[in-house]
This record gives structure tokens, sequence and C-alpha cells, in this order.
């Protein structure tokens, strides 16, 4: 009997040691890590335990007194549990709303959890943070802001109080900005209204703090709606051979399907990353002008910006797609030429652009250069205004030999029309942001040189 209950004492004592063995830790991470928090300051913490938490508990520390901002339980297992439970994201508010006692000054936010196993163990992770109460302030200009769809504007604001983010915004859109030239106490923003927005969005001015706290402020403006063109576009098997191909030479893109869901793909999908490739380039500038006057304009109008596309494939329509910017007809073998002052920031292959050249003018205003045959200028490189960046191709989703031009303003594409027009440069940009140019921009508004003037090709894509 004793051998017996020895036995049993042992095989208790071996299972017990196993499921402490298996137990595990607890992984916690915020994401963003928090710096600051305010009135109301939401905080992500991702929980990760294969074994999943019994209970996640959160406080914020300050001059040695604790503020629970969090205590979430659920039902504990110590002898039978989940061995591939998926992390858990956990959102709450650390704000003083929660923690009615906080004061501006540091503090501390602690998360704990308790693994849900048979160990129970507890661990934690910590941030030393800021409590900012004191929301910003922001006061937007008076002036009277017109500005088509599809197009951009400038606004000036004013910002007050504790702030590190300020900018406009336009439904889902952000712009950035930047420190107004001669008055540094101001902030002045050039946004864009997208082509893709109902025209009842208003745009505001915004202001937020290290905690998450934004004020806003409305200015004047009125908008101009525009109703873009809706085509047509007849897709053959020899043209969706031919663009597969120059995007895909190699067959990567979705091996084994047919050339209809390759195609498909390379113009949703690619077109969708190529895009954000393109946008992300907004990070890409200098906080100065470096264009001088319009952007120059060449070669015959063959789509234009904004151009919504039905693809018709044996008279069905099997995609549709919006095309953001002008494709402009060139001879073969004509130059590419820089449409104004920039900087180089991208010269390589892009997808559906093929080899594509994007040009910084400053303050997050960017020009795109599309389908070139090849490619002459490399990142870093100064172009001056005229200058020859490389040749007119048709690499990438091109049908014919064209130039693809665009203009984007922090990373969202815009009408080109506007660039190209002297007075508009002047109205809306030297006014307000430059008046010492305001002589300047009529002094450089050339006509471009005779190689760039329109030469009518076949149809283009």
């Amino acid at each position: 009997m004793k051998f017996i209950i020895g036995s049993l004492v042992l095989v208790v004592a071996l299972v017990l040691a196993a499921l402490f063995g298996m137990s595990g830790h607890t992984t916690l991470s915020a994401t963003p890590a928090p710096t600051a928090i305010g009135v109301s300051t939401p905080v992500k913490v991702l929980v990760t335990n294969p074994h999943g938490v019994r209970r996640v508990r959160a406080y914020v520390e300050q001059n040695g007194t604790q503020y629970e901002v969090l205590d979430r339980k659920t039902p504990s297992t110590r002898l039978f549990w989940h061995r591939h439970e998926e992390p858990v994201a956990v959102t709450f508010d650390a704000g003083k709303n929660k923690a009615p006692e906080l004061k501006e000054g540091t503090a501390r936010l602690v998360v704990e959890a308790v693994s849900n196993d048979f160990r129970g163990s507890t661990d934690s992770a910590a941030y030393d943070l800021k409590v900012v109460l004191a929301p910003p302030r922001v006061a937007a200009d008076g002036a009277q802001h017109y500005v088509n769809q599809g197009g951009m504007e400038l606004v000036t604001f004013t910002p007050g109080g504790s702030w590190n983010e300020a900018g406009v915004r336009v439904g889902k859109y952000t712009f950035r900005s930047f420190p107004l030239p001669g008055h540094p106490e101001q902030r002045f923003s050039m946004f864009a209204y997208p082509w893709d927005l109902p025209p009842n969005v208003v745009p505001v001015v915004y202001v937020r703090n290290a905690a998450g706290t934004e004020a806003t402020a409305h200015f004047w403006f009125k908008l101009f709606p525009k109703k873009f063109r809706v085509r047509d576009f007849e897709l053959t098997d020899a043209l969706m051979e031919k663009l597969v191909n120059s995007v895909d030479p190699n067959g990567q893109v979705l091996p084994g399907k047919s050339l209809l869901d390759r195609f498909l793909y390379i113009n949703g999908e690619m077109r969708r990353k190529n895009n954000q490739q393109l946008a992300d380039l907004r990070l890409k500038t200098e906080e100065k002008i470096l264009w001088r006057g319009p952007f120059m304009h060449w070669g015959k109008e063959e789509a234009d910006f904004a151009d919504t596309r039905n693809y018709i494939y044996h008279g069905q329509k099997v995609d549709q797609q919006t095309h953001l910017g002008f494709d402009l007809s060139d001879v073969i073998g004509g130059p590419v030429t820089a449409a104004n002052d920039g900087r180089v920031v991208s010269a390589t292959d892009l997808g559906i652009y093929g080899n594509c050249v994007v040009l910084d003018h400053g303050y997050g205003v960017q020009s795109i250069y599309g389908h070139m045959q090849r490619i002459d200028v490399k990142v870093g490189d100064m172009v001056t205004k005229g200058g020859k960046m490389g040749i007119a191709g048709e690499t990438g989703l091109a049908g014919g030999v064209h130039v693809h031009f665009s203009m984007q303003v922090d990373g969202v594409q815009t009408n080109p029309r506007e660039w190209w027009d002297e007075h508009w440069i002047k109205d809306r940009i030297y006014s307000k942001l430059a008046p010492e140019r305001m002589a300047e921009a009529s002094a450089s508004a050339d006509a471009p040189p005779a190689a760039h003037k329109a030469k009518a090709g076949k149809k283009r894509r």
C-alpha cells in the first residue's frame, strides 16, 4: 500500500512539475510606446502568451501613488489550458479622465499580465512618460481659399500652447506643415483636396500635443467640384501580353495563372503598391522652395489627371482603375526633361510606371516622370528646369511611347495643370510663401524649348 501511495505521489509530483515546466511567460509591447498622456490618451498593448492570460492590469504611478486605469480578468485555468492562443491587443485609456488625481509632470505607466497556466507568472512592461494636460491652441488665417477638386491650396496658421504636430486634415488625408519663412511663430501647409473625396468634406487646420490632445480651426474656403472623365479601355490578348511582359518579363507575378489574372493583379494590386511607394517619398523633401516659377509643359495630352478607366475584355468589364497623371506624348527617342528645378529622390524601375524619376521641389512638392526608356540621373542629383534626365519610352504599363507626368503634394497626387499656370503659382504660392519671387516667376515663364513642343504620335496609354 505504501508503495502504491508513494507511486501516486511521485506521479502527481511529476505531473505538477511538468505543468510547471510547460508554463510560460507573457510578452507585453505597446504600439507605439507611449511617451506622454493627457486628458484622454488611448494606449494599445499587444499581449502574447501561448496559454493566454487570466488578468491584465495597468496603472499610472506618479509621486509614489498608483492610479489604476485597467483591470481586465478572464476565467483562470491551471491544469488545462489552450497551448496556441493568438496574441491579444488590449486598448485602454490612460488619461486623467481615468485617473483624476494626475498632475502635470513626469509619471510611469506599468502594464502587468498574469499567465493563464499552472505557474500563473506575472510579467510587466513599464514606460516613463510625461503628463500633459494643457490643450494646444490654433488660429487659421483670415484669407479666402479657393480650391479645385483634385487641386491644392496653401493656408497659414498660428499654433499655441504645447504641441508637437500640426497641419491640415482633409477627410482621410493629412498634410504636414512647415515654419512660415520670415514668421517663425506661424506655420503653413500646402494641402490637396483629393480627386476621390466627396464635395462636402471640410478641411481643418489641426495641432496635436504629445499626449494626443488635438485642437482644430476652420478657415474660409470654397471648393470647385470637378467631374472627371470615365472612359472604356479595350483589352486584347496581344496588348495584355505586351503590358504584362513589360512589367513582369520573368513571370514572377502569379506564376501559373492566366494572362488576364496576371494583368488584373499588376493593374490593381501593383498599382496601389507603386502609388504608395510614390507617396512615401514625401518624407524625402527639403524645407525650402527649390523650383522657379511655373512648371514646364511639353507634349500632347493623351490622358488627363484622374481619368477613370473601365477595362473591357471580350465585351465584359473586368476592372476599373484611376489614372493619376497626364500622359504626354513624345517622339521616339525624345528627351525627358525636368519640369522645374529639383533634386532627384528616386530613379528606378517602379512597376507599372516602368523606369521612373521623381524630383523633389521642396516643401513636399514633387514631380513624377514614368515609362522612360533610359534614366540618365541618379538619386541626389540637382536638376535644373529643362535639364535632360533621360529618354522617353514605353516601359511599365505603357502601350506606346510617352511620359507619364504627375505632381504630388505631401504624397497625394494632384492635377499638374495648376502647376503649369504662372498666375496660379503667383497667387496661391508666392504671394503667401515667397513674395520676393513674384517678379522672378514672370521672368522664368519662358516658352519651353522647341524640342519639347508637341509632336503628335500614335495614341498612348
